[in-house]
C-alpha cells in the first residue's frame, strides 16, 4: 500500500503555502528553482504577465561545465551565476528568490549563491 503523504505530495504542498506570499512582478520578478536528480534548473518569471523572462539549466545547450565546477554543488552555483548575468542583460537586478520547496541547502543554496555573485540583489 503507497504512503498517503509521499515525498512529491509534501514538496507540493510546500509550493503553494510559498506561492501564497511570493509574487514576482515585472520590476522584481521571482527567481524560481528547480532540481532533479542529475539536473538543476532556474527561471525568472514576472507573475504579473504570466511570462518567463529568462531561463538557465545544466541541460541548455549554452551551459558548459567550466573546470573549477566540482559535482552538482558546482554546477549549481555555475547555473546561477550565468543566468545573473543573463538577467542583467535585460536590465533586471533585483529579483525573490523562490526556492521551489526545497530546503535552503546544498545545490538550491549554491544556485543562489552563484546568482547573487552574479550581481542579483535577493
Amino acid at each position: 500500500m503507497a504512503r498517503t503523504n509521499s515525498k512529491t505530495q509534501a514538496r507540493a504542498k510546500r509550493v503553494k503555502r510559498i506561492r501564497k506570499k511570493i509574487w514576482g512582478t515585472a520590476e522584481r520578478p521571482r527567481l524560481r528553482v528547480f532540481k532533479s536528480a542529475k539536473h538543476i534548473y532556474a527561471q525568472i518569471i514576472d507573475d504579473v504577465a504570466g511570462h518567463t523572462l529568462c531561463a538557465m539549466s545544466t541541460c541548455d545547450k549554452s551551459f558548459a561545465p567550466s573546470e573549477e565546477a566540482k559535482g552538482k554543488t558546482g554546477l549549481a552555483h555555475q547555473v546561477g551565476k550565468l543566468l545573473a548575468e543573463k538577467v542583467k542583460g535585460q536590465g533586471i537586478e533585483k529579483v525573490i528568490f523562490d526556492r521551489g520547496g526545497y530546503i535552503y541547502h546544498g545545490r538550491v543554496k549554491a544556485l543562489s549563491d552563484g546568482a547573487r555573485e552574479g550581481g542579483l540583489q535577493f
